[in-house]
């Protein structure tokens, strides 16, 4: 199982054309933000904060739930805490999916919802919280169809308003069983 370290870095790497994590022993992680979807100080070089171990076990504990492998559920951890960190601040891109609620969501971080188009749905977990829209990442292995052209893959963040998000959390929390002697 992958642990946090304050020996990792975040670079950018220009010959891949992506935010990189070393996480040291030659282990490289190529995270699936290019240059034009991350902040300028993504550029240089920066520590794995504590604020980054605190988000990536938030995450990791949220992702266990799903019953993704291991290293899948290492790599969307990975993937929600560069993009909590980096990520540039976008406009909400709601138009491709359906109206779910009143948008009256007392959302958190890690919380899971569905996001629905004509055609399909699937789940997110929720890694920045607004006002009226959250960044969400998707959490499922398939690709999200959000129109004829344009799809999310595994680990690809969106903005979206809340009012296009159905809270979710309760089909993936344990259940209780009781044990009959």
């Amino acid at each position: 199982m992958l642990k946090p370290s304050d020996k990792w870095t975040w670079y950018y790497d220009d010959s891949e054309g992506h935010l990189m994590l070393d996480l040291g022993d030659g282990m490289l992680f190529k995270t699936n933000l290019p240059r034009k979807l991350i902040v300028e100080c993504a550029i240089g070089i920066n520590e794995f904060s504590v604020d980054d171990a605190s988000a990536y076990q938030t995450y990791k504990e949220q992702i266990a739930l799903l019953g993704l492998s291991e290293p899948r559920q290492a790599e969307l951890a990975l993937y929600c805490v560069a993009a909590k960190r980096f990520h540039k601040p976008v406009q909400p891109k709601s138009w491709f999916f359906d109206s779910l609620s009143d948008g009256n969501l007392a959302l958190e971080e890690g919380d899971f919802v569905q996001l629905s188009t004509s055609s399909c749905s699937s789940s997110f977990i929720v890694i920045e919280v607004g006002e009226c829209a959250s960044l969400c990442v998707s959490v499922s292995l398939d690709e999200f169809q959000l129109n004829g052209i344009k799809s999310l893959s595994f680990g690809e963040a969106i903005k979206v308003m809340h009012d296009r998000m159905l809270l979710i959390n309760h089909q993936f929390q344990a259940q209780p069983i009781a044990l009959v002697g």
